[in-house]
């Protein structure tokens, strides 16, 4: 199901829907297990660029996918029509694919029922949200930009979901959710500022608020002067910080750990970072993408990753978990990473209270180089500073780095509370800005 246009489109698909396509389909499997998965999202995007809307589109999109085994054999099949015939022909797609597919070693069946807790998965304002909505949002932000006359770009969107999982197991998962994104790329002249957001409430994107510290990057960013690369002293913003500790998040894999191709091999347990270094899964989080349930109807779990600078778990599929005998699979979905102690009670604090540092916005195009000690490279972007005196001097033409956040989070400085952070290569999460005593720049790019 598909629908762009001025059309009409049909009603977003309701928590009884799906019960009726999950029974149907069930009913007309002749497999020995089938899951059924819905995806029906309505949504849009708002692009501007030059100071001006260049694009303010709706889409409506839905899917049902219906995955079935023979033994370990399986074969999954998607239609786009909710009408009962083609649900049945998807459903004989998907055992035609499975009879023909050679066995899956790590195959399971399809978890029972489950219990979900409570997740603020969906906003009523975003439910309601559209084009409209969007393009007020966005003639926001290029109305800031005008009035400096600078040049503004970027993007933003909103949407709600119907999500469901059944099974012939019993299981049986739905949830509504939303999302809305708000970015923007600020030029002045050869110099940029950028900020991002990203909310389950799309009045929650601080669009002004972010629209000026892009702004004010932008301004501050002209004339750069050119250091050498090497070691410095860094104040990483929480987007910065987002974009190094998502690495760390992905390498959590349980799979690699036992093979030992993991940075974390032998050291489950052990300390590796500073030990005032918390990090954990919150999705019930009201500032965080948090979910009721996973892709295979698996409820997120609130849990504890990283405590006292020590790793406490690994990274589950179903089948690693049940050879290692792992009763609850963890999520990390909604990570929130935090520190012990007294925090500063602002970016503008860590900056007044360093001597000097290397101020860096964002990183982007991460890369690893050396994945057993999770050596990566990126470069800076959109905003790179140096401080003295616990003020901002000049702009600095961008570094690339060559660094393990293994290594450069052993020992923190100084931080502030956890923030909202996005970025176009990671998730939602809530970290500090942080200041590290010793970060590798390993060349100077040529912007």
């Amino acid at each position: 199901m598909m629908a762009t246009g001025a059309k009409p489109w049909p009603k977003m698909t309701s928590r009884e829907e799906f019960q009726f396509i999950a029974e149907l389909v069930l009913k007309c499997s002749t497999a020995d297990h089938t899951l059924v998965t819905l995806q029906d999202q309505d949504g849009g995007t708002t692009r501007f660029a030059n100071n001006q809307v260049v694009q303010n589109v709706n889409t409506r999109r839905g899917s049902v996918a219906v995955t079935v085994a023979f033994g370990k054999q399986q074969g999954t099949a998607t239609t786009t029509d909710f009408t009962a015939g083609s649900l049945r022909e998807t459903v004989k797609r998907a055992e035609a694919i499975a009879r023909v597919s050679p066995e899956d070693p790590e195959y399971l069946p399809p978890v029972g029922p489950q219990e979900y807790g409570a997740c603020p998965a969906a906003r009523s304002e975003t439910i309601k949200a559209g084009p409209a909505v969007r393009l007020e949002y966005a003639n926001e932000a290029i109305g800031q930009c005008r009035m400096e006359n600078l040049s503004a770009a970027g993007i933003l969107s909103s949407s709600r979901a119907s999500v469901g999982v059944a099974a012939g197991t019993g299981l049986r998962s739905f949830e509504e959710r939303t999302e809305a994104r708000f970015s923007i790329t600020v030029q002045s002249g050869d110099a940029t500022g950028w900020a991002s957001a990203a909310h389950r409430s799309i009045d929650r994107l601080k669009v002004q608020e972010r629209t000026l510290s892009a702004i004010h990057k932008a301004v501050m960013g002209a004339e750069p002067q050119e250091l050498p690369p090497g070691r410095y002293r860094v104040i990483l913003e929480p987007a910065a910080v987002a974009g190094l500790w998502s690495w760390i998040i992905w390498m959590l894999d349980a799979k690699s750990y036992l093979k030992g191709t993991s940075p974390f091999a032998g050291k489950l347990k052990r300390r590796m970072l500073d030990k005032r270094i918390s990090l954990d899964n919150s999705p019930g989080h009201a500032d965080l993408l948090g979910v009721g349930f996973t892709s295979e109807g698996l409820p997120s779990t609130a849990s504890c990753w990283i405590r006292h600078g020590a790793l406490q778990q690994l990274l589950y599929d179903r089948f690693t978990a049940q050879a290692e005998r792992i009763g609850v699979i963890p999520t990390i979905e909604a990570p929130c990473l935090s520190l012990e102690g007294t925090p500063a009670g602002s970016l503008a604090q860590l900056i007044k209270s360093t001597d000097r540092a290397i101020l860096v916005t964002n990183f982007w195009y991460l890369r690893t180089v050396n994945q057993t000690d999770l050596t990566l490279t990126g470069m800076t972007r959109d905003g790179t500073f140096l401080v003295e005196k616990g003020e901002i001097v000049s702009a600095v033409k961008n570094f690339r780095f060559h660094e393990s956040p293994l290594r450069a989070f052993q020992h923190v400085d100084a931080w502030t509370a956890p923030m909202e952070a996005v970025t176009s290569e990671t998730g939602k999460m809530l970290v500090p800005a942080i200041v590290l005593p010793e970060f590798h720049f390993s060349s100077v790019t040529c912007f």
